[in-house]
């Protein structure tokens, strides 16, 4: 029995995972927990408590590419990593075409689904979240080590179709008006009344704002994907013509998720997302 395609493709619960490791399946798991006040917070809780046999998957060494030099305005803060660059991330971590691939944190899938998303983007197929991450997974009784665990490396991930669209900058300002972006960030900073990270406060004029957080139940895991489904049906339009984006690309991989996991995938990515929006004094800024 192929154990690794009894995977889901979105997320997987705890005790799905836990009854898929008593039966043999053997996936690279990702522990991708961070903070981006304080960008070692996630390595620091690794090393104290993580799935038994994760790797650590930072978000800014791992999970993004290089930022552009100072005083440019391309790519953002988290900039997407070139997918050759990922590949050999992915190699390194153990990764093969064949490898199932569990990933997670502890904020809710906040991070996680930035690495889902990049497998993906990467042509890789094979990849879940856990749903609700550590914290649900230790309601469910799961073990967990404070080992740090040394990968198996191969060979850098044989690139595959690139099935995760993204947009950039040039091409989504050509396009406003003509398709639909939705904004993950918290509705404070959409409407601009604050703006802690980036160089000027407010949204991309015509974005919907679509918190990432309301994806989640009270529990900390995602909706049902029916309840999903709903919420994103409500934007009236079809996946294919939705743009979703940021701060810096991250937390707008939420919003994919979600909506993969509701049946509507074809969405893209506007990667370098508000971070690189609001650097370009000649973009238009809307508020409220």
């Amino acid at each position: 029995m192929n154990r690794s395609a009894m995977l889901p493709s979105t997320l997987i619960r705890a005790d799905a995972l836990q009854t898929l490791l008593a039966n043999g399946l053997q996936p690279v798991i990702l522990d991708c927990s961070f903070d981006l006040m304080d960008t070692q917070a996630g390595a620091r809780a690794y090393a104290q408590r993580h799935l038994p046999g994760a790797l650590y998957a930072d978000l800014e060494r791992a999970l993004s590419g290089p930022k552009s030099p100072r005083g440019s305005i391309e790519g953002g803060r988290h900039p997407l990593p070139t997918r050759e660059a990922f590949a050999a991330q992915a190699g390194a971590w153990g990764i093969t075409p064949t490898t199932p691939v569990v990933v997670y944190d502890a904020q809710g899938g906040m991070y996680a689904a930035r690495a889902w998303w990049l497998l993906r983007w990467m042509g890789h197929r094979t990849v879940a979240v856990l749903d609700g991450g550590l914290p649900a997974w230790q309601t469910a009784g799961g073990p967990v080590t404070d080992v740090v665990e040394t990968p198996c490396p191969a060979a850098p991930y044989p690139l595959g179709e690139r099935t995760q669209p993204t947009l950039s900058a040039d091409a989504l300002l050509a396009s406003l008006g003509q398709v639909t972006v939705v904004d993950a960030r918290a509705p404070e900073r959409f409407r601009g009344d604050s703006e802690p990270l980036d160089s000027r406060a407010g949204h991309i004029p015509g974005a919907h704002n679509r918190f990432f957080k309301d994806n989640l139940g009270a529990d900390g895991c995602f909706l049902a994907p029916d309840a999903l489904r709903t919420r994103f049906a409500s934007l009236g339009v079809v996946p294919a013509l939705i743009v979703h984006q940021c701060g810096s690309g991250v937390t707008a991989c939420h919003n994919l998720l979600a909506m993969e996991h509701a049946g509507l995938g074809g969405a893209s990515l506007y990667p370098g997302s508000w971070s690189e929006w609001s650097a370009d004094p000649s973009r238009p800024v809307a508020q409220g």
